[in-house]
């Protein structure tokens, strides 16, 4: 059985869309430089599957994170296709490498927590919104749309529990610099579903409702398919996934994978939610990464229709 059975539940979206982290946030944290073909064929393996948003790469300091060395490279390879692709801004660097290439999507990472912004940015919690203001403006003004997320949602590695209120006023300050969609991240993967539950709420208690909302979840302590169905039924309709569960994050030592978009596909299918993705064309693409990667996806949905062919 390649398919879970569909019973639709009260209460839930008719479609959700899957934004698409692998190529990005998967790869910047291997441990060896995957090749840019390799990177080149796994994006465009990613939209042929029918996924509706790749984030593409990240203009980060190849200093910092290695693994994204040929941001560049991978877009202009990708060309007219490329321009569509979301990609990760740290800064007005960043952003100028971006509309270089004539980009249309770009994102900026925050930080709900004073240590991480020190670790990740190199900045305080109050400095990393003075850091991005610029670059949400300029992108603006350019016509581009930004993307903002905000890390340590549930739990922070070296300060433990986020208060919600916090996590909110991060995300409302980022939001008010002018982004567009707020996605909230389970770094570590510590959160549990009454937790999402009580932060979607309290984020439409100070005015932002679900539909500007996007839910990254990491699976570290098996939560996270737990935590879509919480997002769902509060009315997240945006969820970010990385195919065959790769990532991490190369700051948080505790952050292991990302939610596996073929274990969500497989979820929001059981559930009669659209999503437009071919899970069959996925589950060979991140079989495919896999062996380029040198073992094998923690998708549980991916060794399970691996091993059934």
């Amino acid at each position: 059985m390649t398919r879970p059975a569909v019973v639709r539940a009260a209460g839930l979206p008719e479609r959700v869309t899957i934004y698409e982290v692998g190529a990005r946030d998967g790869l910047q944290n291997e441990q060896e430089v995957v090749p840019l073909q390799v990177k080149e064929q796994f994006v465009r393996r990613l939209l042929a599957a029918g996924l509706p948003i790749v984030e593409a790469t990240s203009f980060v300091h190849p200093r910092w994170v290695p693994q994204l060395a040929d941001a560049a490279d991978l877009m202009a390879n990708l060309g007219e296709t490329g321009r569509d692709l979301p990609v990760l801004v740290p800064n007005e660097r960043g952003l100028d490498r971006a509309l270089e290439l004539d980009l249309r999507h770009v994102a900026v990472f925050g930080s709900a927590t004073e240590t991480f912004a020190q670790r990740n940015l190199n900045r305080s919690y109050d400095e990393q919104f003075a850091m991005f203001e610029p670059v949400v403006r300029r992108a603006t003004d350019a016509g581009l749309t930004v993307r903002a997320y905000v890390s340590m949602c549930f739990g922070d590695p070296w300060e433990g529990a986020v208060p919600i209120d916090q996590v909110v006023e991060a995300g409302r300050r980022l939001l008010d610099l002018g982004a567009g969609e707020l996605s909230l991240g389970d770094t570590i993967g510590v959160g549990t579903a009454g937790h999402v539950t009580a932060l979607v709420e309290a984020f439409g208690a100070a005015g932002i409702g679900p539909e500007r909302l996007a839910l990254h979840f990491h699976d570290t302590y098996g939560q996270a398919l737990s935590n879509v169905q919480a997002g769902l039924l509060a009315g997240v309709t945006t969820f970010d996934a990385s195919a065959g569960g790769l990532g991490g994050c190369p700051y948080a030592q505790s952050a292991t994978g990302n939610l596996a978009t073929e274990d969500l596909v497989w979820l929001l299918t059981g559930l009669g939610i659209e999503h437009g993705v071919d899970l069959d064309a996925l589950v060979t693409t991140s079989a495919w990464m896999a062996e380029h990667l040198g073992r094998s996806s923690p998708s549980a949905v991916v060794r399970a229709m691996s091993s059934a062919d």
